[in-house]
């Protein structure tokens, strides 16, 4: 599974294999420059995945629920989501949470609403858990999380995301669940991987978390072959005759021979 935000994205993504295509919230920070995820609105994710869906051919598309847009009442949880799957084309939602939010899933899975989870480290709550740490590293802390996980398989959630937790312990809710487990950050046991695009593809300058490997430098590259084209605007390489239109020639005229 990759994040995707645009049409472009969607479609390199698509055909590269990617199984899943996650429209996050996470574009708060890597498309709207936030500090954090929790300015995004439901209308953001739809008009992304809108975009996200017209660039997919085969990808399953996955529409990230925003903070406290299912946390306040079920009713309004399965109506903002019922919004992603229905105007912005996604396949499914995600929504983070556990155990609290069992409730609000099966209620979700009960109207025909596919849901995956995600536990462990949940971005939305980043000011309760004192930043993007790890989570899971205590005893009880991993005790909790497990409860978590069991708590959202047996509500419905068809797969479960888990994030910035000890590999020791995404391996044993793997092990455990009956539904796929999605690691971000979580070891190599997961049965599926999931990554942000902007990260996977070095377009992220200034963030470099552990659990990231970058497969190109496309910041650098971009930059570079911007900076190319200042050089040969500034020096008048560019435009080139061959890039260039020409005046159409009129046909000459034929004299009469009669």
């Amino acid at each position: 599974m990759v994040t995707a935000y645009d049409a472009t994205f969607a479609r390199i993504l698509d055909e590269a294999g990617a199984d899943l295509l996650l429209v996050g919230d996470s574009l708060g920070m890597v498309i709207q420059g936030n500090d954090d995820t929790l300015s995004v609105t439901v209308d953001d994710i739809v008009y992304h995945c809108r975009a996200v869906a017209r660039g997919a051919s085969h990808a399953h598309i996955v529409g990230d629920m925003p903070f406290l847009s299912y946390q306040l009442t079920p009713e309004e949880a399965l109506r903002n989501a019922g919004r992603i799957l229905a105007q912005g084309r996604a396949h499914s939602v995600k929504l983070e949470g556990g155990r609290s939010v069992a409730p609000t899933i099966a209620r979700m899975v009960a109207a025909g609403i596919p849901v995956m989870a995600h536990v462990g480290l949940t971005p939305q709550s980043v000011h309760a858990m004192g930043g993007f740490r790890v989570q899971g590293r205590d005893e009880d802390d991993a005790r909790r999380i497990l409860d978590d996980a069991h708590a959202v398989a047996e509500a419905g959630a068809y797969a479960l995301v888990l994030e910035g937790i000890p590999g020791e312990l995404a391996a044993r809710i793997t092990a455990e669940v009956a539904i796929p487990t999605i690691g971000i950050g979580a070891g190599v046991d997961c049965d599926g991987q999931v990554l942000v695009c902007y990260d996977l593809l070095g377009l992220t300058a200034d963030l470099r978390p552990k659990f990231v490997k970058r497969y190109d430098e496309l910041f650098d590259r971009g930059v570079a072959a911007v900076r190319q084209f200042c050089d040969d605007v500034r020096s008048r390489s560019f435009p080139g005759p061959e890039h260039t239109f020409g005046v159409a020639k009129r046909p000459r005229a034929v004299a009469s021979t009669g």
